[in-house]
């Protein structure tokens, strides 16, 4: 029976939090539970939101952090769960990599979750692509790829003593806008039987190409350890893995999928629990992928290229299929088939277990986070038009703080530019998108240098 609680389902394969007791069965009006029964459900529950907010009552509802500053999301006294994470910012050159997200449960002094702000949401490698999935969901707003961004979490956070989660600008740009909703419930207790939320990432940058036939695609290489795949995620303790972003820079050209994912659970030897058969078979795909696709637990939603070179991104979230570990667990992937591909890998892993937690490796620093430009035809079209958006707004800000001439002709058609830019990066016309952009960039920089002068 359903006895005054709140039940998280299924997420993270435990029944997160509960105040006294769980649903057993169906309640005795014969209803059966199902995915969104809590929507109908009556508890005791308090829901609330801390948010950024003007506590004035002005519209002024965000908050700036400058190089160096960490920002106090949250400060959440007692039991509950975080339920919803949402954010935009305003953008700068870096600000997917250079600020950090970090979280903390029931008063630890290590953060449970540490990650580059865009990669806890798969923007890997600063690369924008608007995606739907069931636990993350990136959003549009103006400026397309280059523009404002609405990134929301939707997987479930359970504290007994509290939660911290904080925003560290760790690079040397200030970011003048931080919108932010973190929805969460307020309980008497959780369950102990809830594993804590956790997010790590990680980045090898290049993998180390091994054997006599580097980068290229073969198939009578022999992996029979694991050793030298790349570490998704190593972790000790008892829990669930429930999902991971993967955010390859495909250096080496060509097909670079051939690598299996190999996941050893509580310190077996190899092979482990779960050996896959190639790295489009884990999140979903048909043999290759070169064409973008998002669902609710699978997804290959960044493809630069049609060739395969260059940027992707993918995730696979295990939802209804937690993979379960009762001491450890080391979560692997080969790069290229019997890890011959020198290729810069890095990835967001998510899991939930009981405290405390292995220690994380030491986070790199901003500069060295940073993703590599690449000189393919999308990663160049999208330095690109970023450029060219980055510059239409310092135009902008110089005319209306008087301290360039106003040129309305000339920013309209450099705003028309962009707009025909976007459109064209919608289609994955990159030769339009640069074209349109050098248009753009030609009118802009000849107004910077009026100011310079």
């Amino acid at each position: 029976m359903r006895n005054r609680s709140l039940f998280v389902f299924g997420f993270s394969g435990l029944t997160l939090v509960t105040l006294a007791g769980c649903l057993h069965g169906g309640p005795p009006n014969g209803l059966s539970p199902s995915f969104f029964s809590d929507m109908m459900y009556l508890g005791s529950s308090q829901s609330a939101r801390v948010s950024s907010f003007d506590r004035s009552g002005a519209n002024v509802d965000f908050r700036p952090v400058h190089p160096g500053e960490t920002l106090e999301l949250a400060n959440i006294e007692g039991a509950g769960c975080i339920r919803h994470v949402y954010f935009t910012i305003w953008p700068t050159a870096h600000y997917l990599r250079e600020l950090v997200l970090r979280m903390y449960w029931d008063g630890e002094t290590t953060a449970s979750v540490e990650v580059p702000f865009g990669d806890f949401f798969g923007l890997g490698q600063e690369r924008v692509r608007f995606f739907q999935s069931l636990m993350v969901t990136v959003n549009p707003g103006a400026g397309g790829v280059a523009g404002t961004v609405g990134f929301n979490s939707y997987f479930p956070m359970p504290f007994e003593k509290g939660a911290r989660v904080t925003l560290a600008n760790e690079g040397r740009d200030t970011v003048g806008a931080v919108w932010y909703h973190i929805d969460y419930e307020k309980v008497r207790h959780v369950d102990n039987k809830a594993g804590r939320f956790h997010a790590q990432w990680r980045r090898e940058n290049p993998t180390t190409a091994v054997g006599d036939k580097p980068n290229v695609t073969i198939h009578e290489g022999k992996n029979v350890d694991g050793k030298e795949n790349y570490v998704i995620l190593d972790a000790e303790g008892q829990g669930n893995l429930a999902g991971y972003f993967l955010n390859i820079d495909n250096i080496a050209g060509g097909w670079y999928g051939e690598g299996d994912d190999m996941i050893f659970v509580d310190g077996e030897p190899w092979p482990p629990s779960f050996h896959g058969t190639g790295t489009e078979e884990i999140f979903g795909g048909g043999a290759c992928p070169n064409t973008e696709y998002a669902g609710p637990y699978t997804g290959f939603y960044l493809v630069g290229n049609r060739d395969f070179a260059g940027k992707v991104g993918m995730y696979r979230f295990y939802v209804t299929d937690p993979i379960r570990f009762q001491r450890s667990i080391r979560v692997t992937i080969e790069h290229g088939h019997a890890n011959n591909m020198a290729n810069d890998y890095c990835s967001t892993a998510f899991w939930y277990q009981a405290e405390p937690h292995k220690a994380f490796p030491v986070l790199l620093p901003a500069s060295e986070r940073l993703p590599r430009a690449g000189t393919d035809t999308h990663d160049a079209a999208f330095l690109k038009y970023q450029e060219a958006r980055q510059k239409l707004g310092r135009v902008i800000g110089f005319i209306q703080k008087k301290e360039l001439p106003a040129s309305e002709e000339d920013v309209k058609v450099a705003q028309a530019a962009i707009q025909k830019a976007e459109g064209a990066f919608e289609k994955s016309d990159y030769a339009a998108v640069a074209a349109a952009c050098d248009e753009a960039l030609g009118i802009l920089d000849k107004l910077l240098e009026q100011r310079k002068k």
